[in-house]
């Protein structure tokens, strides 16, 4: 079988397109307004690598996963996430200003980015799409175009991130922040409920 590179493009075209107004994209940016971006793209970016690797080799069976609890583990991290961001206290501003919004360390942010993207995409349009994809066409091309429409939404989040934290006090960074992760928690809490 050879390599596509029309699939490859499809492939990241199609992801690229489904993963803009997704809620990880939005979470990224959250997280990158409070953590350290790179930290947080390092995170992102190693659970998009699990979630491609699981839909081009085992296509569909993610989806034998029962939905609702997946969404209500998603709607506790990101609940968890808002009370993080919304928590910031009034003493320690000139701390957080000083160290330039990076209140955590590599592993503790990694972590959090991590977890939080991998919970959050099981059974997602993207990696429904991305096993969809790899069924009919060739799974390397599929997995590389969807790797990289993954990653690229994230160090765009992250950047949008980082151009606002330098623009806006860190305070109102992180309560607006906190209140799209609150929104992400309803969000799929919403999904696991309703369906």
């Amino acid at each position: 079988m050879s390599f596509s590179v029309t699939t490859l493009l499809t492939a990241f075209a199609v992801i690229f397109l489904a993963e803009l107004p997704d809620k990880t994209m939005f979470a990224s940016l959250a997280m990158g307004t409070r953590m350290r971006p790179l930290y947080v793209w390092f995170g992102t970016s190693s659970a998009f690598v699990v979630h491609v690797l699981v839909a081009v080799a085992a296509g569909s069976v993610f989806a034998l996963l029962p939905k609702p609890l997946v969404q209500v583990v998603a709607a506790a991290l990101f609940a968890f996430g808002a009370y993080t961001l919304l928590r910031g206290g009034d003493d320690d501003d000139d701390e957080e200003e000083g160290a330039g919004g990076k209140v955590t360390g590599l592993w503790p942010t990694y972590l959090t980015a991590f977890t939080v993207v991998f919970i959050s995409e099981w059974g997602d349009l993207t990696q429904i799409t991305t096993a969809n994809l790899a069924a009919t066409q060739g799974p390397l091309p599929v997995a590389l175009g969807a790797l990289l429409a993954l990653v690229s939404v994230s160090a765009l989040a992250l950047i949008a991130g980082r151009f606002i934290a330098e623009r806006v006090p860190l305070k109102i960074v992180q309560r607006i922040g906190g209140v799209v992760m609150a929104g992400l928690a309803i969000w799929s809490l919403s999904e696991a409920v309703l369906g």
